[in-house]
């Protein structure tokens, strides 16, 4: 698959300010990813979570991140996965990211030997400050929606005056994002990153590349004020 003009008109506008990056999670198919890939995606996000109605085989992921052209990462996502699952899926499918979704200590993430990001579900009472310094050595906190019971994905927006000033990490910003919100995210919070999964889709695991398109222009739109989102 070629990636010509959009491609090309993506690089150059990727580096001619500093703009929010995007990852699009919870490819499941080959036209999805490639509508991601030509809209401008940084990265694609890749579930290994059995409940998800994104989940993937190792075998199917395999091809996905397989056919991903230079210079857009794969983020595999887990959720309070066994080592040897995690270890099983690194040695088919080569992921650049992964993304603990659940209960994981720093030492589970560390173990692993990648670079990680770890994901905080955000509500009222949690120390975010404390999560930086605990995982001191993640490359970002992605904060998403507290829904009890389910880790992530829900379609659910957070309160973002819940994020403290100065945190001392990158954010990456998730948790009810879409085409028609997505510019307000980044011109309020100022993140690293946005990461949307349900606000691009026409159904669970069927992304719709008209929704793709629009988020990304969108929230690419304004730059980044000089020296946020780095945290």
């Amino acid at each position: 698959v070629a990636y010509p003009v959009s491609f090309a008109f993506w690089f150059a506008r990727r580096w001619a300010r500093n703009m929010a990056r995007v990852k699009i999670c919870g490819i499941t198919r080959s036209e999805d990813l490639h509508a991601a890939c030509n809209a401008g995606a940084d990265a694609l996000g890749f579930v290994f979570y059995a409940k998800s109605p994104r989940n993937l085989s190792v075998e199917q992921a395999a091809v996905l991140v397989n056919a991903l052209p230079p210079f857009v990462q794969s983020v595999g996502l887990f959720v309070n996965a066994e080592p040897e699952f995690v270890r099983r899926v690194l040695a088919a499918v080569p992921l650049d990211l992964l993304q603990f979704h659940g209960d994981e200590t720093p030492e589970y993430c560390r173990q692993f030997a990648r670079p990680y990001l770890k994901a905080v579900r955000v509500r009222p009472g949690v120390d975010l400050l404390k999560y930086a310094l605990d995982f001191a050595d993640a490359r970002a906190l992605l904060l998403d929606a507290y829904v009890p019971g389910v880790p992530g994905g829900t379609g659910e927006r957070f309160d973002w005056s819940l994020i403290p000033a100065g945190l001392p990490k990158p954010i990456v910003l998730s948790g009810g994002l879409n085409p028609d919100n997505v510019a307000e995210a980044v011109k309020t919070v100022q993140p690293w990153a946005v990461d949307v999964s349900s606000g691009v889709e026409a159904a669970p695991g069927i992304k719709d590349a008209k929704k793709i398109a629009a988020l990304i222009d969108q929230a690419k739109k304004l730059p980044l004020l000089e020296g946020r989102g780095v945290g």
